[in-house]
């Protein structure tokens, strides 16, 4: 098998005194759609923040196209596409100004051809050149992917992206996504709470619990579980979840 796009080995990392996460391991490859599921605080956001480098674990290895996130912080963010949180935009900058910024830090002339052909299939353009203080919530997400996608990354992370968006624009992106991995151009972690993407577009998901992965499943056992629907999902979580309870129960 190639190179993984990325390579989480025993990642320990907190704040603090706090530890979040306790050996954290997974890894992704070209044309993947990783979703990473977990109830709130089970270790999502930190394990995000980790890969992204705003975070320095504590024990570990994180490597994006075998360049370490810690190690050669630069080539490893030269192929990551990070997707902020959408609170965490600029407010005083307009949605175009955001992009430009983005890109001169990826060093980049120009905004991509296909991202901007993105904003106009999610209905961004007509808002580009105004503050994003004054954005929805469903406008701030659509700009927050926007910059996670230029550059071409090779590896895209997103935390809740879908959270806001109306129908027709989920699917405008999921149906991107989905051109993207299929050209293999890319690998994408997607942190959620939807079982309905899990079940339509993940090829690998993880369980994350109390800041260890408990249960994964791969494309052929994601398959196996589509055929008894959303509930059959719903029943491997649960499972998933109450052998972890039981477990830290004794």
């Amino acid at each position: 098998m190639s190179m993984p796009i990325l390579d989480v080995s025993n990642v320990h990392a907190g704040y603090d005194a706090n530890e979040i996460l306790k050996g954290v391991s997974l890894r992704l490859h070209a044309g993947e759609w990783f979703c990473l599921l977990g109830p709130n605080g089970s270790g999502k956001s930190t394990l995000l923040h980790c890969i992204g480098g705003r975070l320095s674990p504590a024990q570990g290895t994180i490597g994006i196209c075998g360049h370490s996130i810690i190690a050669q912080p630069l080539e490893a963010r030269r192929r990551l596409g990070f997707g902020c949180a959408p609170d965490q935009l600029p407010g005083l900058l307009t949605g175009r100004q955001c992009l430009e910024v983005y890109a001169l830090a990826k060093e980049a002339n120009e905004l991509d051809v296909d991202v901007m052909q993105l904003a106009q299939r999610l209905g961004f353009m007509k808002f580009i050149d105004q503050f994003v203080d004054t954005y929805s919530l469903g406008t701030r997400q659509k700009l927050c992917v926007l910059l996670a996608l230029l550059g071409s990354p090779s590896l895209v992370v997103l935390d809740e992206a879908f959270n806001g968006l109306d129908p027709a624009s989920a699917l405008v992106l999921k149906r991107d996504l989905q051109e993207r991995l299929a050209a293999r151009q890319c690998a994408v972690l997607l942190a959620t709470h939807s079982l309905d993407i899990v079940e339509h577009y993940a090829d690998h998901a993880a369980l994350l619990l109390e800041g260890k992965i408990v249960s994964e499943w791969n494309e052929s056992q994601i398959e196996a579980l589509r055929v008894d629907g959303t509930d059959g999902l719903e029943a491997a979580l649960a499972a998933a979840s109450q052998e972890k309870r039981l477990a830290v129960g004794g």
